[in-house]
């Protein structure tokens, strides 16, 4: 039975900008799809975000494809789609299948993001304060790669000051730090009880480095699950997935259903209707046998009906 794929492109700009070790982040483009399914009467939905650097990448895929296919058509153009186009696709299709089982799962609870440099302190003050009473349950990310090296270190130890006892900080470099700067960071952190992970601290390609770090310290691994290179042979640490950006959803679904361990969901910084998926697969990793808090960056993102856990709202928003 041929299915009907319409695109419609959004746009919002992300207030403060997040700044990483890429460079600044602005703006959030992508698409939504939505997917009539003829035979069921059903509508499902999808979105493609892409950073920045994928964006005409999966512009041109998108335009590459027919408005009307099969779902096995679908299924066999996956593996050569962007891994945002893969997604926007194979979450549709995951809907049409019953991904949400009896509904949707809830968001469970996120870790908050922190600006880069100097400002996470005021943010995580103010954080600090909104979670009063359950500070020991607190998990803050911090943005590094930024600053330089040594400023970034006086920050660190202000946050560690800051931070009351049971909470705990996870940095991400966002694989912009070579080893030296790496190995400076390590020295300082390896007996830190207050540190949860170094976020993919090193390119992807640096297996041995990435090794070698994790031997001294906890470490996670998000830009190698996306890398040609891949995530290093034996990998004992975390591993933290970015549905929206690692293409069709299924495979994924499958390992937080059997429990795979030492899986963390974060968020692309999607719409509604991607957040909705990943909101319900970080909830399945939360159930899973090592828990721990999502990557959801509450307070960051779109607003307003694009928002919206309704696609349609989101939908008829993009529109506007």
């Amino acid at each position: 039975m041929v299915m009907q794929l319409q695109w419609r492109a959004y746009r919002f700009v992300l207030q403060p900008p997040m700044l990483t070790a890429s460079g600044p982040w602005s703006e959030r483009c992508g698409w939504l799809l939505r997917l009539d399914d003829p035979q069921s009467g059903r509508l499902c939905w999808g979105e493609a975000a892409p950073g920045p650097a994928e964006h005409a990448l999966c512009a041109a895929a998108l335009s590459a494809l027919p408005s009307e296919l099969s779902a096995g058509e679908l299924n066999d153009q996956l593996s050569t789609l962007p891994g945002p186009v893969a997604f926007a696709i194979g979450l549709a299709l995951a809907e049409l299948e019953g991904l949400e089982g009896d509904g949707w799962l809830p968001a469970p609870a996120s870790a908050v993001l922190l600006p880069a440099g100097g400002d996470a302190i005021p943010a995580l003050q103010q954080s600090l304060r909104r979670h009063e009473g359950n500070a020991s349950a607190f998990v803050a990310k911090w943005k590094v790669g930024v600053l330089d090296c040594e400023r970034e270190l006086h920050v660190l130890e202000q946050l560690l000051e800051q931070l009351p006892l049971g909470a705990q900080l996870r940095l991400d470099a966002n694989g912009g730090w070579d080893r030296v700067t790496a190995g400076r960071w390590a020295m300082r952190l390896q007996q830190e009880p207050k540190l949860q992970w170094l976020e993919q601290p090193l390119p992807p390609r640096d297996h041995a480095g990435l090794l070698a770090l994790a031997k001294r310290l906890p470490v996670a691994l998000d830009e190698s699950l996306r890398d040609a290179a891949g995530v290093p042979v034996g990998w004992p640490g975390w591993l933290v997935h970015k549905p929206a950006l690692e293409g069709d959803p299924r495979p994924l679904l499958q390992q937080l259903q059997i429990g795979a361990p030492r899986r963390m969901v974060s968020t692309a910084l999607e719409t509604g209707v991607g957040a909705r998926a990943v909101a319900h697969l970080a909830a399945l990793a939360s159930r899973g046998p090592t828990p721990c808090a999502a990557g959801l960056a509450p307070g960051w993102g779109a607003s307003g009906d694009l928002a919206s856990p309704n696609p349609l709202l989101v939908w008829e928003a993009a529109g506007r």
